[in-house]
C-alpha cells in the first residue's frame, strides 16, 4: 500500500492571496496554516502544487517564484511540517503544457517518485482547478473558501468537499481517514 499525501495549493490556501509574489518578505501565512498541517505530519507526505502563470506573463521570474516557494517550505519546516517536494507550473493556460492544473502530471510524478497512493490522498485548494486536479488524478478534492475560493465557488463542476479554511479541511481528512 502506497503512502498518503496532501497536495496543497499555495496562494489562498496556505498563504494570503497577494498577486504574483516575487518577494518572500511579502508572504503572509494564514495564522492557522502550520498548526493545521502539523496535526497530519505523521500520517501524510506534503507537497506544494502551484500554478505561477505570472512567470509566463513576465510579471515575475521563475527564480522569484522559486524563492517564494522555498520560503514557504522553510517556514513550514520551522513549524514542524516537512514539504516533500514543490511542483510549480510556470506556464500560461494557453501554453497547453502538461503540468498546469487540473492536469494530473505532478500528482502522477509524486506517485512514481515517492510511492504515493493517489486514491488515499487529497488535494486542497481555493480554485476549481485544484479539485478538478484531484478528480483527474484519482484523489479526493477539498475546496477551501479562503483566498479566491468564495469568488470561484460557482465555477465548481466536480464533486468535492467544501470547507471554509485549511483547519476545516484537515478536520475532514482526519475523519475520512479515521486518524
Amino acid at each position: 500500500m502506497g503512502k498518503r499525501a496532501l497536495f496543497l495549493d499555495r496562494d489562498g490556501t496556505l498563504i494570503a492571496e497577494r498577486g504574483h509574489l516575487s518577494d518572500p518578505k511579502k508572504v503572509v501565512f494564514f495564522p492557522e496554516t502550520a498548526g493545521a498541517l502539523y496535526r497530519l505530519r505523521n500520517h501524510f507526505l506534503f507537497f506544494l502544487v502551484t500554478n505561477q502563470g505570472g512567470v509566463a506573463e513576465g510579471k515575475i521570474s521563475l527564480q522569484e517564484a522559486g524563492r517564494v516557494n522555498q520560503y514557504v517550505v522553510h517556514w513550514l519546516g520551522e513549524s514542524g511540517v516537512t514539504i516533500s517536494d514543490v511542483y510549480c507550473c510556470p506556464h500560461s493556460r494557453d501554453d497547453g503544457c502538461e503540468c498546469i492544473k487540473p492536469k494530473p502530471h505532478f500528482l502522477q510524478k509524486a506517485a512514481r517518485e515517492y510511492g504515493v497512493d493517489l486514491q488515499r490522498s487529497f488535494v486542497i485548494g481555493d480554485h476549481p482547478h485544484d479539485v478538478e486536479l484531484a478528480i483527474n488524478a484519482g484523489a479526493q478534492g477539498i475546496y477551501v473558501l479562503s483566498g479566491h475560493g468564495k469568488k470561484h465557488r460557482n465555477r465548481l463542476n466536480v464533486p468535492c468537499w467544501i470547507v471554509n479554511n485549511l483547519p476545516e479541511a484537515v478536520d475532514l481528512v482526519v475523519k475520512a481517514m479515521r486518524l
